[in-house]
């Protein structure tokens, strides 16, 4: 099982072209009823301590947890949880460490009190969908992250046959129109994920685009903003609209941040 595993991941990340320095997340979208929000809320907390603990390990460089809207029981997930790595072996593996971080991060616990606390956890939720992505291409580096920051997320589905036109599209075409944005204090960050795990015609997204503003205010004033339409512009960013589908759009408040 091992070796599938390190073949699967030589396959992978050879294809996506691995190099030092580039960042890969995994996305968690959870689903809790309203019913537990409190308990979920406390799930997390027990969580965040261990993954400080994974951070001073270095088994990770980040992790966030977004409260996701619209948010209702029936139009999707209302939690996400982020976790960050500077290596894809990494994450892929994230899981062996858990329980050495956990028992650093709660030394007065019992080996059993631990992995009953552990396990009562996922009652909380439900880790409904789980994927592996790459950052390939960011506007403004430099952006801090802080709680209460919001975001919106678009789940996007490249045109089949079409995947490095898409790609390309957002790069050249729509990253430059939100640079005008960040330029102009209108906007935070802009960055282009790609959809590493899971891989197949039918998955439900390939790609996200995530947006990043200070808070709300600045969010709203975005949608104020003109970013300089030429006709040239609108006509290349018609064709790059032809790459994708946008299949959904969050917006997420960040909650937590282990940096």
């Amino acid at each position: 099982m091992r070796r599938l595993l390190c073949l699967i991941i030589i396959v992978l990340f050879s294809s996506a072209g691995f190099t030092q320095g580039e960042t890969y997340l995994t996305f968690e979208f959870m689903k809790v009823d309203n019913s537990q929000e409190l308990f979920y809320t406390e799930t997390e907390d027990f969580w965040e301590k261990i993954h400080e603990q994974r951070l001073a390990s270095g088994d990770i460089v980040g992790w966030d947890l977004w409260q996701l809207m619209p948010g209702g029981e029936d139009q999707g997930y209302q939690y996400l949880t982020v976790t960050v790595f500077d290596d894809p072996i990494k994450m892929m593996k994230a899981g062996e460490g858990i329980m050495e971080s956990a028992k650093m991060a709660y030394p007065d616990l019992s080996d059993e009190e631990l992995e009953n606390r552990v396990n009562l956890a996922g009652g909380s939720r439900d880790l409904a969908v789980r994927l592996y992505l790459k950052v390939v291409d960011q506007a403004n580096a430099d952006y801090e992250m802080k709680t209460g920051m919001i975001a919106s997320m678009d789940l996007m589905k490249a045109t089949e046959g079409r995947y490095e036109d898409y790609e390309k599209a957002e790069s050249e075409t729509f990253k430059p129109y939100h640079k005008t944005y960040i330029d102009a204090g209108a906007k935070g960050d802009w960055q282009l994920l790609r959809v590493l795990i899971p891989q197949g015609s039918e998955v439900y997204t390939t790609h996200m685009t995530v947006n990043m503003f200070d808070d709300w205010e600045q969010y709203l004033n975005s949608m104020e903003f003109d970013g300089g339409m030429s006709p040239d512009l609108q006509t290349k960013m018609n064709d790059g609209i032809t790459t994708r589908d946008l299949r959904w759009t969050y917006m997420a408040t960040l909650v937590k941040m282990v940096r």
